[in-house]
């Protein structure tokens, strides 16, 4: 017997099982659930900047602005009138910023237009866009400053 095995005890059979606490659980739980929100959360708010004079005066070129997306379900068919982001049809890398003109149910489509139509490509040059390629509503504008607030945002709107 060496020196080592005189001080340390002897336990006999298995290691004892350690239970979590309450405690634990709960921050096991709220954990989960953060991870959860964080993801859907990523999912469902976008940031998109717009890119040329298409949907002025409402929005203008440097404008931020905060898209709300449905994470899951059916897609919910946006108001005529309310600004929205879609895929753009011919690259769909690109993300357009535009108004909903028209909706057309049987068909599963709709017509966007931007405000601006002498400076705009939008559903009279590309046609109307499948509901499935709405990325999502706008709601609010974050940026620059002097120019932030919540839509919609008549056609009419400028505030410079």
């Amino acid at each position: 017997m060496g020196p080592d095995d005189a001080t340390l005890p002897r336990m006999g059979g298995a290691l004892p099982r350690c239970q979590p606490t309450p405690l634990v659980l709960t921050a096991a739980l709220v954990a989960a659930a953060c991870v959860v929100l964080i993801r859907l959360a990523g999912r469902t708010v976008r940031r998109v900047e717009v890119v040329g004079d298409s949907m002025g005066p409402s929005l203008v070129a440097g404008d931020r602005l905060v898209v709300l997306a449905r994470p899951f379900g059916r897609p919910v068919w946006p108001a005529v009138g309310t600004v929205v982001a879609v895929a753009d049809p011919r690259d769909e890398r690109r993300t357009l910023v535009k108004r909903v003109a028209s909706v057309n149910r049987a068909a599963s489509t709709l017509e966007v237009l931007g405000d601006n139509p002498d400076a705009s490509t939008d559903s009279r040059v590309f046609g109307p866009v499948p509901l499935a390629s709405v990325v999502g509503r706008v709601i609010y504008r974050y940026a620059p400053a002097g120019r932030t607030g919540p839509g919609p945002w008549p056609r009419e709107y400028d505030r410079r």
